[in-house]
């Protein structure tokens, strides 16, 4: 009984999302030779707000929701960041990714800082009217530290271009102008960008590409398995597949699929559409969605919640690329495992940086007032991942460290040099 609850209480440990990304900064900073001062400063979010949400219920009750919105860096530019609705945020979830938010921007070197914020609440079980409600109360809690200089949301889980409707509006309606730049990912009739939905996918299906490049892996239709069929998986696979990849394994969180000659994403897409589910597809065998990351693949791409890969299963992994569509499916302790097995990893602070990447391409257009055709989106896009691809890969070499330390280094090195360019105000 005592081995199990230690065991328990280390997978606890193990799969805590701010001691995750405490352990790759320490890593980092420690190679990069950073002093204490410049860790503390880096280590540390610069705002945690915590709000307490009154919202009235569709059956006139009131309830009480928290939020929390953490800017974690502002050096290099407004907080950029998703808003998550779900019901196991967390603060230290919240500060993890507002962390990896500013590492990812810097990555990409784009000038933007990092935040992250969430709505403790089951989406499932609330009206459109009370997602409504909370989405502007919230914003009303924590209007004065949003702004297109200040910190710009985006969509994150159970969040969508309506949730960032509601918030620009409610924004709009306090500053008394319409102020398109303090949210990214709207619809496109209130500012949103050509080429955003597929811009997660998009970045991950550019640098995979590179990757096999690199590797020299010549096969003509790389095998990929793919965990999620969102918007970042299911994107990933229908443009990984228009290039000639080969998706033999699509996992969801209710059952998995496999084809050993690959999967046909566009109607797999149309029977989920039907259906609600990938099951019972008949293009592909139902496999056991626990064993299916296991599969011999050239690419695994887990594009849908965080600790999917830990010390228990990387092992067991069978890919010669792992690209990390979600953000923090790898813990730390497995990543010794996998430089040992000689998978070459690319972080999820590269890997999806294409979704902040068009973000950002979002409220450049909202400030200009002028839109760019979805080519030049892309074009652009295609540009950014792949030299900060290069730049990363470069690092490691360079260094001698593997691709995630890499990219760490990479990341506080640019956020860090702006920091001493600045000076700290006393």
């Amino acid at each position: 009984m005592i081995a199990m609850s230690t065991m328990l209480a280390t997978l606890g440990q193990e799969t805590n999302p701010w001691m995750a990304a405490a352990a790759r900064f320490d890593e980092a900073a420690e190679k990069l030779k950073l002093d204490d001062g410049m860790r503390k400063i880096l280590k540390s979010p610069a705002r945690e707000i915590t709000v307490n949400i009154p919202v009235l219920l569709d059956d006139g009750r009131f309830e009480v929701f928290t939020g929390y919105r953490v800017q974690h860096s502002i050096a290099r530019g407004p907080g950029k960041g998703g808003i998550r609705f779900a019901p196991d945020v967390t603060l230290d979830e919240v500060r993890a990714l507002a962390s990896w938010m500013t590492w990812k921007c810097a990555v990409v070197n784009i000038p933007f800082g990092g935040a992250k914020g969430g709505v403790i609440c089951q989406p499932n079980m609330l009206s459109d009217m009370e997602l409504e409600r909370i989405t502007r109360r919230y914003t009303s809690e924590i209007i004065e530290f949003l702004g297109p200089e200040r910190d710009v949301p985006a969509p994150d889980v159970n969040t969508n271009e309506r949730t960032m409707a509601w918030i620009m509006d409610t924004y709009s309606m306090h500053v008394r102008r319409t102020t398109t730049a303090v949210v990214t990912g709207k619809p496109m009739a209130l500012g949103g960008s050509l080429g955003r939905p597929e811009a997660t996918g998009r970045g991950c299906m550019i640098v995979t590409r590179e990757a096999l490049k690199k590797l020299a892996l010549n096969r003509s239709s790389p095998r990929v398995v793919i965990q999620g069929f969102g918007n970042v998986g299911g994107m990933a696979a229908k443009l990984m597949s228009k290039i000639g990849f080969q998706i033999i394994c699509i996992i969801e969180y209710d059952g998995a699929l496999y084809n050993p000659n690959g999967i046909d994403i566009e109607a797999l897409a149309k029977h989920r559409g039907e259906t609600g589910s990938i099951n019972n597809f008949p293009g592909a065998a139902p496999i056991d969605k626990n064993e299916a990351l296991f599969l011999e693949c050239e690419v695994l791409l887990p594009a849908a919640t965080e600790n999917v890969i830990h010390s228990g299963n990387a092992d067991r992994l069978h890919c010669k690329i792992l690209c990390e569509g979600a953000n923090g499916p790898t813990t730390p302790e497995a990543d010794a495992i996998l430089a040992e097995k000689g998978i070459f990893v690319i972080p999820d602070i590269l890997a999806n940086a294409g979704g902040v990447t068009v973000s950002y391409f979002e409220w450049v257009q909202d400030r200009q007032g002028f839109f760019w055709n979805e080519a030049l989106v892309n074009k652009r896009l295609e540009e950014i991942m792949v030299n900060s691809f290069e730049a990363v890969v470069d690092y490691a070499e360079k260094h001698g460290v593997h691709n995630r330390t890499a990219a760490y280094m990479l990341a506080l090195d640019r956020v860090a040099s702006c920091i001493r360019l600045r000076g700290i105000y006393a």
